[in-house]
């Protein structure tokens, strides 16, 4: 038989998608201009970008699954994008990860995950102010690994820590690299459309072969076929064009087969498996994936099933040794997707999966190798030793393959660090050690012959070198600059003399004890280093120093603070006066380190005598912190989580809406409502606006809509907050017109205002009424400039300057004395309009050009800014008002070309955004702790809106648990959306939602009193109606805390058992019940017919 007509074991690899609770879900991963593929997995873990910015990255096990929250343990080790990330092929715990800050670094992930977010690496290497673009690991040789960056290749020795080859021979930014798999040459793709052959070891230049291949420069990639002769490449061709190009080395400038696909802007990443020869295609952006099995004649590339499912932001495969091989699974593909990622299994159909499939699993690559970084360089070539799939030949049967997990903890008998025994996973990490045989001081640099060091405990051998001759002239460790871990801050902050000379103590009575004791400080360890001679005492000592400090997981969420909180909420007066002992501030290093509060509570009680703090002290301090408004992620679950959008009934809307204006410019909301009237702008010549009665719902009569005609494009517009009547309207010739709609409402078209207002020789952008003062109008120009009016004396008092391009929103604070700005030129500007025409405060905002839009939040201490990131992802990010520098949190939606409107309501501290076009509205709570931004429920509408506007407080209904009210116009409609919280007791006020508002629908001081800086507090009033009983006058209080008895557990208390029976009382009244049974209104048999 031919072989062309010779099926393929894996023609019929199917993908099969688990179930969304089988996958990583609500993680938040944005759109990163990179050239890796944003997500690596071992045999152990898998790590992946986290957030829009994507500097920390996430790394959690592989078969971890269900929701993430937004606070776990992260790895934050870069302050910019991570371009590109890569697990070992033979340490799963050993990542690297590249960044657009110039740096490579090297971690290593405990064996139980992270379990608390990580700052320090293991090793640190530098690309000299060059952007790191690719990094990867040697596929032979143990230690070494590669990175580029601009036209760079770099090899770095990481036993050494250092760089052992460098080359920049290439003329553009490399934008892929791969390694043949016998570790002999290096393929690489270039911007300048050329793919290359490269040899570090090679006399002369390194790069042996040269052609030219896509010729687009956006972005391509190169994988090596396994151990053949022929490399694939992808890209994009002159006609934007998706390629894939198969090259053979022995004849390189001739392309063996060229597949053109589809027109796309999202990169082919290539997956390749070595042993089944199966290819997969996943593009950035798509949400399908191609399969395709390459084959060594024509036609090279045989299609497969195709996966189509949600959009791909990244992909890897995972090592065969981590595959389910008893259901016939021969490859993995994680997808990781904006908020899940999604394990994607490829299995191979048969009748039985009882039997291990040998056909389908051909020796594979192993993770174990004796070549390392200096010997591969000198010139040695040495295979990975293959290793076998099948459960009957491994040595732990059915169970899955021990992962490699590196050197954490050690675990070996005697001081041999050969690689073997450093690395025998999992084994107690108080394994006894014999130590007191093995090493002398004047060899204990020197390993022994024949043993290969592994390259951590070379490390730290060199590590142990740097320290010693400060240790030796200093017996207490003070003074040895060194950068310690996280686990080591953590007990340097609990320790004190006393313990550690009980450590010293013990140490000295047993020296060759195991060292399953208590873990000690690096300051322990530097008094007693004249000891410490012997490799197996110096890894003894790097076990000691580098043990994961595993925290207890509370029963339930807990809140979660920075280390430096352990001492900084307590004031001098709150500490002991008469104790000299106090730990100093400075002793506590700030670097950001999760901690659970009631584990601080417990340390703070345990250092109570030698550190000088009340024990009433602590717990006022945390019980005073814990008042602060928190959400979800911190465990206390907001009031506002599950709010509920409804829209009005059809009896409510008004209907019959045609011939809306498109040509609103994007600084203008296009919809502005109050309580009595809405104002929507038409289309047509003429700058029309439609104005409609609320209190007229139903459909509009056909014919001519009654309007404001204002002769000249629209800009803005905006009801005056105090005056239901006015309507002031910004024009692009620069003038402001004022108009005054009579009681009843438009009765015909109208082109006499009743005052205008030259504000600009220029178009206006926008305009905005002071929030507390009446009379009081800003505007602002094309010319750059904002001017603030006095609307009695027409009269302009005061101009703002400093932008240097397009403004894009304005917007006051809640005390009416600030205003902050949000320019096209990326700044945020913060204006004291009545002291300075310049800003007090300038940060930087959205780097997106296409538009932003800004407001205050938590009483002015913080600002909201909606806008676009670099590329065209729109985002939300949040300041602090008084230091703008930096945001404190940006959360990514969504690629929309919308500007996203925020409104925030000041009471529930609710941000709603939504943007024109959507049918989303996007509703978060602004925190003033971490994460700032958290999620509530989102509201989906039916059809698109092209507009919201927000009702103020007082037209809440509260009976109905309102808390906040908006009208949404559609292309046809305007319809009144009601927003509530769910509530049981909805017959009492509840009074914990609606706190005291502040008085915004009329005005607190007059305009000549606020320019002349005569300021007021706005007024704060009720809503409770009058005859109704609030929520907290009704509760009954529970009884004080008392301590729980667990030998009752699962019993309810009195409050719920009284609680459950007001329920069942109140369900009761509501039902309509008889005591009669169906069977007592039948006829029955007469008794003498029983008796016959």
């Amino acid at each position: 038989m031919a072989w062309r007509f010779k099926a393929s074991k894996y023609k019929n690899a199917a993908p099969i998608v688990p179930k969304a609770e089988a996958c990583v879900r609500e993680i938040s991963v944005g759109s990163y201009q990179t050239y890796g593929n944003n997500i690596a997995a071992s045999a152990a873990f898998m790590a992946f970008n986290w957030e829009h910015s994507g500097s920390s990255v996430a790394v959690l096990p592989l078969d971890d699954c269900g929701r993430k929250s937004k606070t776990m343990p992260l790895l934050h080790g870069h302050t910019d994008t991570v371009t590109d990330l890569k697990f070992s092929p033979f340490h799963d715990g050993l990542l690297a990860t590249a960044s657009q800050d110039c740096l490579v670094k090297i971690w290593h992930i405990p064996e139980k995950g992270l379990e608390q977010s990580l700052s320090d690496p293991e090793a640190v290497f530098s690309h000299k102010q060059r952007r790191v673009e690719t990094i990867g690991f040697h596929p032979t040789a143990d230690g070494l690994m590669y990175s580029t960056a601009a036209g760079c290749v770099a090899l770095f020795d990481i036993a050494a820590q250092k760089e052992i080859f460098s080359n920049n021979e290439h003329p553009e930014v490399i934008q892929s690299a791969s390694w043949r798999e016998d570790g002999t040459v290096l393929a690489t793709s270039c911007k300048d459309k050329c793919v290359r052959i490269f040899d570090p070891r090679a006399a002369g230049s390194p790069i042996q072969m040269l052609a030219e291949s896509h010729q687009s420069i956006t972005d391509s990639r190169v994988v090596w076929l396994g151990n053949q002769t022929r490399i694939l490449t992808t890209g994009f061709d002159a006609a934007r064009l998706r390629q894939v190009i198969i090259r053979d080395i022995r004849n390189f400038n001739v392309p063996v087969k060229t597949l053109e696909l589809d027109c796309s802007t999202g990169i082919l990443m290539p997956l390749f498996d070595a042993d089944t020869n199966m290819l997969f295609l996943a593009g950035k952006g798509d949400t399908t994936i191609n399969y395709l099995e390459i084959t060594d004649k024509d036609p090279y590339l045989i299609e497969g099933l195709r996966h189509t499912g949600e959009q791909t932001k990244g992909a890897c495969l995972v090592p065969k040794r981590a595959l389910k091989v008893m259901e016939a699974e021969v490859n993995r593909v994680l997808q990781l997707t904006s908020n899940m990622v999604i394990p994607i299994m490829y299995q191979v159909p048969r009748k039985t999966y009882r039997d291990f499939h040998a056909d389908l699993y051909p020796e594979t690559t192993g993770y174990r190798t004796d070549l390392v970084a200096s010997e591969w360089l000198n010139g040695t070539n040495q295979a990975v030793p293959k290793m076998s799939l099948d459960p009957a030949k491994r040595e732990h049967g059915d169970e899955p393959i021990v992962p490699r997990l590196g050197p954490k903890p050690f675990s070996s008998n005697t001081g041999d660090v050969s690689f073997d025994k450093v690395f025998a996973v999992p084994v107690a990490p108080g394994s006894h050690e014999n130590i007191s045989n093995v090493g002398q001081e004047n060899c204990s640099d020197v390993p022994a012959p024949g043993a290969k060091p592994d390259l951590i405990v070379e490390i730290e051998i060199q590590k142990s070198h740097e320290r010693e001759p400060s240790v030796a002239g200093n017996g207490n460790g003070n003074g040895v600059q060194k950068s310690l871990t996280t686990s080591e801050r953590r007990k340097s902050s609990a320790d004190d003399d006393e313990s550690s000379d009980k450590i010293f103590e013990q140490n000295s009575e047993s020296s060759g004890n195991s060292t399953e004791g208590e873990d000690r400080t690096d300051a322990d360890l530097r008094r007693f280093s004249a000891v410490r001679s012997s490799i197996a005492e110096r890894r003894r000592v790097y076990e000691s120093r580098s043990k994961s400090q595993v925290d207890d997981k509370a029963q339930s969420p807990v809140p979660l603070r920075r280390e430096s909180s352990k001492v900084e909420p307590l004031k001098p007066s709150q500490q002991l006066s008469g104790n000299s002992n106090v730990m100093p501030a400075s002793g506590i290093d700030s670097k950001r380190i999760s901690v659970p509060e009631g584990k601080l509570m417990e340390e703070h009680r345990q250092r109570g005598n030698g550190a000088g703090l009340k024990k009433s002290a602590t717990e006022a301090a945390f019980s005073a912190a814990s008042t602060k408004r928190t959400s979800t992620v911190f465990g206390k679950v907001s009031k506002f989580r599950h709010l509920k959008g409804t829209p009005g009934h059809k009896s409510t809307h008004i209907e019959n809406l045609r011939n809306l204006s498109r040509q609103i410019p994007g600084e203008c909301n296009g919809f502005h409502a109050n309580h009595e009237r809405v104002a929507v702008p038409l289309s047509g010549p003429g700058g029309k606006i439609a104005i409609f009665e609320l209190s007229r719902p139903g459909r509009l009569p056909d014919g001519v809509i009654p309007s404001l005609v204002n002769g000249s494009n629209i800009m803005d517009f905006q009801w005056d907050p105090f005056d239901a009547q006015r309507l002031a309207v910004a024009c692009d010739d620069g003038i402001v017109k004022l108009w005054r709609i009579e009681e009843g409402g438009l009765s015909e078209p109208t082109n006499t205002p009743q005052g205008e207002l030259t504000a600009h020789l220029d178009k206006i952008y926008f305009i905005r009424f002071h929030p507390l003062a009446a009379d009081v109008l800003l505007t602002a120009s094309y010319d750059m400039t904002i001017k603030l009016w006095d609307l009695r004396t027409m009269t302009e008092k005061c101009a703002l300057t400093g932008h240097t391009d397009q403004i894009f929103d304005f917007a006051w604070s809640p005390c009416g004395k600030l205003g902050a700005s949000v320019c096209k030129d990326g700044k945020i500007r913060v204006y004291n309009p009545r002291q300075s025409e310049t800003p007090v405060r300038e940060g930087n905002g959205p780097v997106g050009t296409r538009g932003a839009r800004i407001t205050w939040a938590l009483e002015g201490h913080y600002i909201v800014c909606t806008g676009f990131d670099k590329v065209s992802e729109r985002q939300i990010s949040v300041y602090n008002a008084q230091k703008l520098t930096a945001p404190l949190n940006t959360a990514s939606l969504d690629v929309s070309p919308s500007i996203l409107i925020p409104y925030y309501d000041e009471d529930s501290s609710t941000l709603f955004v939504t943007g024109k076009g959507d049918s989303t509205i996007y509703c978060y709570e602004i925190t003033d702790e971490e994460p700032y931004i958290c999620p509530l429920s989102h509201h989906r509408c039916s059809s698109l809106h092209q507009g919201l506007s927000f009702l103020t407080k007082n037209h809440c209904d509260v009976a109905s648990v309102e808390f906040s009210k908006a009208y949404r116009l559609t292309n046809t409609t305007i319809e009144p959306l009601s927003f509530t919280v769910p509530r049981i007791k909805s017959e009492l006020f509840q009074d914990d939602l609606f706190p005291p508002t502040r008085i915004t629908w009329s005005a607190t001081l007059s305009a000549e009193d606020w320019f002349a800086c005569n300021d007021k507090i706005a007024a704060k009033v009720s809503l409770k109606p009058e005859g109704m009983d609030t929520l907290s006058s009704k509760q009954q209080v529970p009884a004080l805390a008392k301590k729980p008895d667990h030998s009752n557990f699962g019993s309810k208390s009195e409050y719920e058992s009284n609680k459950q029976q007001e329920i069942q009382k109140s369900v009761s009244a509501r039902m309509e019940y008889t005591t009669k049974l169906e069977q007592d209104e039948m006829e029955g048999v007469d008794e003498n017919e029983w008796q016959e």
